[in-house]
């Protein structure tokens, strides 16, 4: 029987490897990105053509590539990141593996433009799947201008599985936005079809945050910061008056790599147990920071999934953070500091000359009205006088048609005068009249009540004059009892 065993072609082994790596669109500008990234750039600009079926292009001022190395790029396994099995637990850079650049060269048609810091000429090579078409000598800007154009033009099965645009582009601006979170001292600009959908400047997370998701955002979350030996904890978390019932902005941070875990996920959303509704899921920006050593990102092809040593230890740590965070900011309400539209608030400045060793006259009454704006006639005084009191009802006593306020000459004082019983004491009188008039009538009226009460009532009545069956003592202090006019409260 003849051998069935047999090696098979790189480029066939490059399109096996996108099959994992490359899923989309979006996938190949991860890879780009975070190339950019391991190259020490500070500036990324990603430029799109139908949400990448047509075009690609990632534009970074990193610190470029020779002309060999530009060409072994693009072989498979082929890094600068590692160069043997114990860097994997020491990592410091984003990509590792040397298969991105491979596998996007194998489905797709790449042109790339890449010049060294500091050199004169650089490097233009072509290659379109897995082929190398040509490679010259080429003026360009420092750094690395890559496009990738008709991604899967040679895989019709795997492109006829994209979705329409809207889709895909909706899939890019999220990968974006984990790309720009992680990265915040990175200035990012993205352009679709010749629109710019975002265009970043390297900012603190928070103001990332609200770059990215706008400013609003940026009210409704609150800091979470703890240190231990294991771990170093930083971020933001939302408002439980903020959660969401759809698409929830929940991103996990790990030495500045995104990454998926559901048990921390899990650990977040007990912490918000009876806050929140069932339904609904609240926003977390969470960066995780511990030594590389006890973290393997080696175990998923997109390395979104990470393996923790100390993942326990790490979840107890990160729920008293969350908790403590929700219980120190969730107590009081947010007080807005925003004083761009306040008034301007004088500072208080106190008189020092002003004195307050002034003699006060203890027959001064602030409420009576008399010559010169100030009465000085006692209420005593005024009854011994047989004057009226002074009433908040009564008209005040000089007017613009009194006597006092006519004068000759407007500088000399005016002279007191007796001031009448007004009317309105007579007609305080005349309600005390009407309401003694009132309370014998009902007196009268209760009497006869008593008199005419029934032979069978009558004799209800209880002994030593206490209270019959007709009236009714209410709390020892009112006496309720039957009257001409209707019930009679005394």
């Amino acid at each position: 029987m003849s051998d069935i065993i047999r090696l098979l072609p790189d480029s066939v082994a490059n399109q096996i490897a996108a099959g994992e790596v490359i899923q989309r669109p979006a996938s190949v500008i991860k890879e780009l990105v975070e190339n950019s990234i391991d190259a020490g750039a500070t500036s990324v600009t990603i430029i799109l053509k139908d949400a990448g079926r047509t075009l690609i292009q990632v534009i970074d001022d990193g610190c470029g590539m020779s002309d060999t190395d530009a060409r072994l790029a693009f072989e498979r396994h082929a890094t600068s990141k590692i160069s043997r099995a114990d860097d994997l637990f020491s990592l410091s850079t984003m990509g590792f593996r040397g298969e991105a650049l491979a596998s996007i060269a194998a489905i797709a048609q790449v042109d790339l433009r890449t010049m060294l810091k500091g050199e004169s000429v650089g490097t233009r090579l072509t290659i379109s799947g897995s082929k190398v078409e040509s490679q010259k000598p080429e003026a360009c800007a420092p750094g690395s201008n890559l496009m990738v154009k008709n991604l899967f033009f040679n895989v019709p099965a795997r492109r006829k599985f994209l979705k329409k645009d809207s889709v895909e582009l909706s899939n890019i601006m999220r990968e974006f936005e984990r790309l720009a979170l992680v990265n915040i001292g990175v200035d990012f600009t993205l352009i679709s079809n010749d629109t710019t959908l975002h265009a970043l400047r390297r900012a603190s997370l928070k103001q990332r945050i609200s770059d990215l998701f706008g400013k609003s955002l940026g009210k409704q979350i609150i800091p979470v910061e703890t240190d231990t030996s294991i771990v170093r904890i930083n971020g933001f978390i939302g408002l439980p008056e903020n959660a969401r019932k759809r698409n929830p902005l929940q991103y996990f941070m790990v030495n500045g790599r995104n990454m998926r875990h559901p048990y921390f996920h899990k650990a977040i959303m007990q912490c918000y147990e009876r806050l929140i509704p069932a339904d609904e899921q609240p926003n977390y920006f969470i960066n995780l920071t511990v030594d590389p050593e006890t973290i393997d990102v080696n175990i998923h092809p997109t390395k979104n999934e990470i393996k923790f040593e100390n993942e326990q230890p790490i979840w107890q740590i990160l729920s008293a953070a969350v908790r403590e965070s929700l219980g120190r900011f969730n107590a009081a309400p947010a007080i807005d500091f925003d004083v761009e539209d306040a008034p301007e608030i004088p500072a208080f400045v106190p008189d020092t000359s002003a004195t307050h060793e002034v003699e006060l006259d203890d027959s001064y009454n602030p409420f009576a009205q008399g010559s010169g704006g100030t009465r000085r006639v006692s209420k005593m005084s005024a009854i011994a006088d047989d004057q009226e009191p002074y009433s908040p009802f009564a008209p005040s006593g000089d007017t613009a048609d009194s006597p006092s306020f006519r004068t000759a000459d407007p500088s000399a004082p005016r002279q007191p005068q007796t001031r009448r019983r007004s009317s309105n004491f007579q007609d305080w009188e005349k309600l005390y009249d009407d309401f003694i008039k009132k309370r014998d009538d009902g007196y009268a009226s209760m009497v006869e009540s008593k008199v005419n009460l029934p032979e069978a009532e009558s004799e209800l009545e209880m002994e030593s004059g206490e209270v019959t069956s007709a009236t009714l003592q209410l709390k020892n202090s009112y006496i309720l009892t039957p009257s001409r006019d209707g019930l009679m409260v005394i």
